[in-house]
């Protein structure tokens, strides 16, 4: 069944069921905690297998069929009032995506942040995130580069959602959703790629029958990098088994766990020029060390979920995830560069940063239905507890030459640099190792949450959507250089807001106003900002339209304001409001425009005001893609897609900037057996220098240049 088939399906069939008062929901939200399990029967089709409650006939129960799995309840996507991309395992292996970014490329309203060659970082509707994150709708804030290899689908909530998932998601939130265990199925997939830069990355997924009632699946993958740039290099490990049990008719488990090894090279790109562009004539040249750039990470992961049906119309979920990092990244980096004054030298600069963090989440909601008169209610309330303990420590180099942190070097190919000794501009040896404490602290993190959420259908044609969110932030952070100990509580309130008029069922249109805030500790809690200050918080207006022009494709358009209230020091001991503001329209397009022609189209419009008057950084005022996948034959099939990006700010001040680019992308696919399958994918078809990226004014990211990846997959 498509995507669009199941939400028809799904629509026609919702809010059935009568009889249930909100006093009994609320009752059962507090015995939630203690005794929610869960209850899902799991399908798989061939591609792509999504697990989520949804409503069928009469009753609450579990089907493949949501597309959503975020959002925690029964809510197809054409009756969700806000924008939403939902990417499958299908989209993700025919587009040949291997990352986070790969997918934020072909998503309107986002776009990438270089995250300083060693983590994600989105930049959702004009706002930077590294720790907007989730994994089965479970926070995942630890910087690193997610990988893909045990996902199902990606889904990208834009706007701010503290309403289901708490402080930050100031822009949006991006949630994985991983493969569960079926019960009912054994199978052995596999998948093998190679690029020409010679990057390969193996891949395993077996699902094990172990009774009626129980199941066992393990993905892995090992992955051996390189790319276009010199000394890049690196390797990643995963590997994620997981259970499923069958508890009873109406509970079912899923416990899994999951441990990442990687390493690589961290490349910072390359320093801008007297007019404020990248300088290409240094696109070949890497600015860092090439034995002392890299970042290691090693984490355990465990998840376990209980879903149970309490009876037709309530449905309960438990989570715990518990996760341990341990996280290491140091390198070189330009920090200066005046192309007038001395455009053959460069400053470096650096830093080794440390991080562990132990993440304990214990995670519960309710899905009820239930009518008042002749007005339906699906009602989800919830509860979290957050608790976090995080050491994360910080060292700058020492040069002996110049008793600085930073060095100066003459721009050569390779640099004068490696393994922290080398010769300086001047022509004398120096060198360097990272001594200089910058800082150290430790931190606890305990989070208490609790929300409350009313899809309420007023009449067959009008829908409102009411919640709240409550959340206690309580941070004590550590000193250890100082020797000093600082704490603060935050309490806030998120409000939502949504209407929805459906005139057809094909056919919805939406406003929304919705509410989320970020503490002054920021989104890693290294320190807590100025005390005495109260959280960010950001607003975001919003209204579109979403059409299922058929069983097929659909088009979605929306229209929002972000506006963001920073509380800062005035400088003599008060504070004072900033007001910044980002405004746009997205347009997305996805499905079938015919039996053998696909498509997955986006537009964004962006603009934006800081307080002080200038446009926020990477904040492209237009974004456009394209991904068109063609059957030739039924064995064969062609894809091509497009990527325009508009020029951006690289800074606030506005100082320098990323040009516009286009880039071209192209896959062929064959079928040659029933169980095995060829791809051949293809990025920077016409070969344009382009930097996709930024982290600051001298670490403009070089693209790729054109390069192919060949990948077999299959069945056995």
């Amino acid at each position: 069944m498509k995507p669009f088939d199941r939400l028809a399906t799904t629509q026609s069939k919702r809010m059935a069921s009568r009889g249930l008062s909100l006093g009994v929901l609320v009752i059962y939200g507090y015995v939630s905690a203690a005794t929610a399990q869960s209850t899902t029967d799991s399908q798989q089709n061939e591609t792509v297998a999504i697990e989520k409650t949804v409503v069928v006939g009469e009753t609450l129960q579990a089907e493949s069929v949501t597309p959503m799995t975020a959002l925690k309840t029964p809510t197809p996507l054409i009756d969700i009032p806000q924008s939403v991309s939902v990417v499958t395992a299908e989209q993700i292996e025919r587009q040949g995506f291997d990352s986070i970014g790969d997918i934020i490329d072909y998503t309107p309203g986002v776009n990438n942040s270089q995250g300083e060659g060693h983590r994600d970082a989105v930049v959702f509707r004009g706002v930077r995130s590294t720790a907007d994150f989730f994994m089965d709708g479970m926070r995942d804030d630890v910087q690193y580069y997610r990988p893909l290899y045990n996902i199902e689908q990606v889904e990208i909530l834009r706007g701010p959602n503290a309403l289901l998932f708490g402080r930050g998601g100031t822009g949006g939130i991006i949630n994985r959703v991983s493969k569960k265990g079926i019960i009912g199925e054994t199978f052995k997939a596999y998948k093998g790629s190679i690029d020409t830069f010679g990057q390969f990355n193996l891949q395993f997924d077996g699902n094990i029958e172990i009774n009626d009632t129980s199941a066992f699946r393990i993905n892995t993958f090992y992955e051996d990098l390189a790319n276009h740039r010199d000394f890049y290099d690196g390797t990643r490990i995963g590997a994620n088994p997981t259970a499923r049990f069958l508890l009873s008719d109406a509970t079912t488990l899923d416990v899994s766990y999951e441990y990442v090894d990687h390493e690589r090279f961290i490349d910072r790109g390359i320093p801008t020029g007297s007019n404020g562009l990248p300088v290409g004539a240094f696109q070949d040249i890497v600015f860092g060390d090439p034995d002392l750039n890299f970042s290691e990470l090693d984490a355990h992961l465990l998840r376990a979920t209980i879903e149970h049906q309490f009876m037709d119309e309530l449905v309960g979920n438990f989570n715990l995830f518990y996760g341990d990092y341990d996280k290491l990244y140091q390198n070189f980096y330009a920090s200066a560069y005046d192309q007038a004054t001395t455009p053959d030298e460069v400053t470096l600069d650096g830093y080794l940063d440390e991080t562990q963090r132990e993440n304990l989440i214990l995670a519960s909601h309710l899905v009820g239905e239930f009518s008042s008169g002749d007005i339906e209610h699906t009602v989800i309330f919830g509860g979290e507890f957050v608790h976090t303990l995080s050491d994360q420590n910080r060292f700058n180099p020492d040069w002996n030459n110049s008793g600085s942190d930073t060095e100066v070097f003459a721009i050569n190919r390779p640099l004068n640099l490696n393994g922290g000794s080398g010769i300086n501009a001047a022509g004398n040896p120096t060198s360097t190792g990272f001594t200089a404490p910058n800082d150290n602290t430790s931190t606890e993190l305990n989070v208490f949450s609790a929300y409350i959420q009313d899809e309420i259908e007023l009449i067959e044609e009008l829908q409102l959507v009411l919640g709240a969110r409550f959340d206690s932030f309580d941070i004590e952070v550590y000193d250890n250089l100082a020797n000093q100990v600082s704490s603060r509580k935050d309490q806030e309130i998120s409000p939502r807001l949504g209407l929805i008029y459906k005139p057809y069922d094909n056919l919805s249109i939406y406003a929304s106003y919705s509410e989320t805030f970020l503490p002054q500790s920021g989104e890693q809690f290294a320190d807590l900002g100025d005390e005495g200050l109260e959280p960010d918080e950001y607003i975001n207006l919003e209204a579109g339209v979403k059409w299922d022009w058929n069983e097929r494709l659909s088009l979605t358009t929306s229209i929002f304001e972000l506006q963001q209230d920073a509380i800062v020091s005035d400088g003599v001991g008060g504070s004072r409001t900033e007001e910044s503001e980002i405004t746009g329209l997205e347009l997305q397009l996805q499905g079938a425009i015919t039996d053998k022609w696909n498509v997955s189209a986006g537009y964004s419009y962006l603009d934006g005001e800081q307080a002080d008057g200038k446009r926020p950084r990477e904040l492209p005022r237009n974004m456009f893609s394209m991904w068109n996948t063609y059957k030739v034959t039924e064995q064969f099939g062609l894809g091509l897609g497009l990527i325009y990006q508009d020029e951006s700010f690289i800074t606030e001040d506005n100082d320098a900037k990323l040009p516009s680019y286009v880039r071209v992308d192209a896959a062929a696919y064959y079928t040659l057996t029933e169980n095995v399958r060829l791809q051949l994918n293809i990025e920077n078809l016409t070969d344009e220098l382009y930097y996709p990226n930024a982290h600051s004014t001298h670490q403009a990211t070089v693209g790729a240049p054109i390069h192919a990846r060949f990948s077999i997959s299959g069945r056995f």
